[in-house]
């Protein structure tokens, strides 16, 4: 003979959990005051004496404050929680409540947290088909800016030699002056395409492309950058040789634009398990709030694990830490 299984009794939702509790705790109240009152050798007459007065509303001061003291420690969490939401960042914070042990509100505090979680896998994610759709954009401009325009401005520098070594000596000159802007644009292009597709990066690897923006930013900016990322793990996966690329070529970018430095400092380094990219300057500091940038920086190191610090204190510079999990076995490079 077959036993019928019996079905599963349905969870108490937050909501009826927090009815539960309040009703728990109000009748306890109640109660105990009852007993008390029923208990006690003190009388209340009808009408009620003035001398009874003071009693009544010792009691129920009793009753109001024990109701008091109860609910506030049992909501104690809601107020934790509704903290949170107003401070939550999907992007820069990675913020949850932890369960104090709380019962009947440790499921709405678990259930927030799974939501947040849910929240950062799902803004990861999208972040990283944004952000691959990104590169490949760049990767087709490049392209573009290379093999059509900077086609286009070899084969009119060429075009421009040959009409100087024909024309007459009072417009050799005016051609120099043409032929040297062309020159000047076509480089300009080339190193917009540069800094849209690191081919070094896929080529030579992460060291050397460092290498190549840092000199590139000195070249342009004259800002001294002291460089100490000759040693880089072997076996990092593209995208966190990519993502390290980006943020330094970020932060560099916004020295230039915005520190007013004089020296810079980048590093590349394994401490135990974790890689960390320093790039600190001597600038004017007093960064208070993220922008596109620092937001896209942000989001980059989100998509390989990593966490982005950013200590800028005012006229003491600016340090920018990216931190990105290794898996274990990783060597450093020799």
């Amino acid at each position: 003979m077959t036993r019928t299984a019996r079905p599963d009794r349905p969870r108490r939702t937050p909501a009826q959990a927090l009815f539960r509790r309040l009703v728990l705790i109000n009748g306890t109240v109640f109660t105990a005051g009852t007993l008390v009152l029923a208990f006690s050798p003190a009388t209340v007459s009808s009408p009620i004496l003035l001398t009874e007065v003071p009693v009544l509303l010792l009691g129920l001061t009793m009753i109001l404050g024990a109701t008091t003291l109860l609910l506030r420690r049992s909501l104690a969490p809601l107020t934790a929680l509704t903290a949170l939401m107003e401070r939550v960042d999907l992007v820069s914070s990675d913020d949850r409540l932890a369960d104090a042990g709380n019962g009947d509100l440790a499921q709405l505090i678990a259930t927030f947290n799974a939501m947040l979680d849910r929240l950062t896998a799902e803004r990861s994610a999208s972040s990283a088909h944004a952000l691959a759709a990104q590169e490949g954009e760049r990767r087709r401009i490049a392209r573009e800016l290379h093999d059509e325009i900077g086609q286009s401005l070899t084969a009119a520098l060429l075009s421009l030699k040959r009409v100087a070594d024909r024309a007459p000596a009072e417009l050799a000159d005016d051609l120099r002056i043409v032929r040297d802007g062309v020159r000047a644009s076509l480089d300009e292009v080339r190193q917009v395409a540069r800094r849209l597709r690191p081919g070094v990066l896929e080529d030579l690897g992460l060291a050397s492309a460092l290498r190549a923006v840092v000199t590139e930013f000195t070249e342009a900016s004259g800002i001294v950058v002291e460089r100490t990322a000759e040693s880089v793990p072997a076996g990092l996966t593209d995208e966190v040789e990519l993502v390290v690329y980006r943020v330094a070529q970020e932060c560099l970018t916004n020295v230039a634009r915005h520190a007013d430095a004089d020296r810079v400092r980048l590093d590349l380094r394994v401490e135990g398990n974790r890689l960390i990219l320093l790039v600190s300057d001597d600038g004017v500091g007093g960064v208070r709030t993220d922008g596109a940038g620092i937001r896209g920086m942000r989001e980059r190191a989100l998509l390989v694990g990593g966490h982005l610090r950013i200590d800028s204190p005012l006229s003491q510079g600016t340090e920018v830490r990216l931190t990105i999990p290794l898996p274990p076995g990783l060597e450093h490079a020799r």
